[in-house]
C-alpha cells in the first residue's frame, strides 16, 4: 500500500518508518529543515528488537507536490488536534482528489471534522497505544509496545491493518469507532492536564491523595459521558480500559489509589505528558480543549455534568494564553484545588 504522512512527528515517524521497512511505499510532507535532515540520515526506529534505519521514503515540501507524485491509498493524520483544520485546508486547496484519510490522533472529534470536509466515507478512525519517544528529527524510540486500533466501516480498514501488521505493529480491527476513540481518550486524560498545570510528573500526582481524587473525578466524568453517548469502554491493544473504567466507576479511592499509583503513575514514571510539553515548551497551543474540553462539550450535549474537566480545561487554556499565572500553579496543588468544586 501507499501511505502519505503529513509531518514526521513521533507517531508519523514510527508508523511511516515501520511501514517502509515492511515493504510499503511511504511519503512525508514536511518542512524544509526536517526534510533535509531525514533525506540525509533516514528514519531510525529503536525498539526491543534493535535499531533500524530506513532511507526508502519519499519527501515532499507541500501537499500539492505529494498528491501529484503518486496515487496514495491513504493519507495519515498523526497531527496534534489543533493542526487538523489547517492540514485539511492545505489538502483541499490543492484541488486534487483525496484518498482515504486515516486519523490516529488523540481526541474524539478529529474524524468528524475531517468527515465534514471530505465526507464520512473517506475517513478511517485509528488509535495508537504504543508509547513512542522522539529524541530527535527522524529518530524515535519504541518505549512500550502495545499496538494500534483501526475501526471497521471503511473498505480499506482491513488492508490497513494487514499493512500495519506487515510492519509488526500489532494492529487489530474494532467494531465501533466511537467506543475505540473514547476509550483512548480515557487513557489520555490520566494526569495529563494536572501535570501541565502544576508542573509535576504524573507519578507525583497519583501519589497525592488530593490530586488522585481530582484525576478519579475527571475519569469518572469521561466514563459517564461516553456511556451517555452510547459508547462502551473497550480494551485497546495492551491497554485494559474496561478494568480502568470499572475501577473508576465502582471502587472507593482507598482501593483505587495503590492501583492507580502503580499502573498509571508508574507507567509514566518521570516522563511528562504531551500537554505538559506543549505548555512548558512555550508552543502557545494546547490540545486540552480536544481532550478534557471534549468531555465538557459532549457532556453538555447529553446533560452530564463535567465540572472537574471544565476547570482543568479553563485553567490550562488560561496558562497557555498567558491569562493565568504559571508560577501561581507551579508545584502548588492548593492553587488548582481552590478552583475545583
Amino acid at each position: 500500500m501507499k501511505f502519505l504522512f503529513l509531518g514526521a512527528g513521533a507517531i508519523g515517524t514510527y508508523l511511516g518508518g515501520s511501514l517502509a521497512a515492511g515493504g510499503h511505499e511511504v511519503g512525508f510532507v514536511e518542512q524544509p529543515a526536517p526534510a533535509e535532515e531525514i533525506a540525509r540520515a533516514g528514519l531510525t526506529i529503536d525498539s526491543a528488537a534493535g535499531s533500524a534505519t530506513v532511507r526508502d521514503v519519499r519527501l515532499f515540501l507541500d501537499a500539492g507536490e505529494a498528491l501529484e507524485a503518486a496515487d496514495w491509498d491513504v493519507i495519515v493524520f498523526a497531527l496534534k488536534s489543533f493542526d487538523t483544520a489547517t492540514a485539511l485546508t492545505q489538502l483541499m486547496d490543492t484541488g486534487r482528489p483525496l484518498p482515504a484519510i486515516l486519523s490516529v490522533q488523540n481526541g474524539v472529534d478529529n474524524e468528524a471534522l475531517i468527515a465534514a470536509r471530505v465526507g464520512a466515507d473517506a475517513v478511517i478512525a485509528g488509535t495508537v497505544t504504543t508509547a513512542i519517544g522522539k529524541p530527535g528529527i527522524g529518530h524515535v524510540v519504541e518505549e512500550k509496545r502495545r499496538g494500534i486500533g483501526i475501526a471497521k466501516g471503511h473498505p480499506l480498514a482491513a488492508p490497513v491493518v494487514a499493512a500495519l501488521n506487515d510492519a509488526r505493529l500489532g494492529a487489530r480491527l474494532f467494531g465501533s469507532a466511537g467506543s475505540m476513540k473514547w476509550s483512548k481518550l480515557l487513557t489520555n486524560l490520566q494526569g495529563s492536564a494536572t501535570s501541565a498545570i502544576l508542573d509535576l510528573p504524573v507519578g507525583a500526582i497519583f501519589s497525592d491523595p488530593r490530586l488522585l481524587a481530582v484525576e478519579t473525578a475527571s475519569l469518572r466524568e469521561c466514563v459517564a459521558v461516553m456511556r451517555a453517548l452510547g459508547h462502551a469502554p473497550v480494551d485497546l491493544p495492551g491497554t485494559p480500559v474496561r478494568a480502568l473504567a470499572w475501577a473508576v466507576e465502582r471502587l472507593p479511592q482507598s482501593v483505587t489509589r495503590p492501583i492507580f499509583t502503580k499502573l498509571l503513575g508508574g507507567s509514566r514514571g518521570q516522563k511528562m505528558p504531551s500537554l505538559h510539553i506543549d505548555l512548558h515548551g512555550g508552543r502557545g497551543f494546547s490540545e486540552v480543549g480536544f481532550l478534557h474540553g471534549a468531555v465538557v462539550r459532549h457532556g453538555a450535549s447529553v446533560g452530564v455534568p463535567t465540572p472537574v474537566n471544565a476547570v482543568l480545561t479553563s485553567v490550562l487554556e488560561g496558562l497557555t494564553a498567558g491569562t493565568e499565572d504559571l508560577e501561581a500553579f507551579r508545584h502548588h496543588p492548593e492553587a488548582l484545588l481552590s478552583r475545583l468544586p
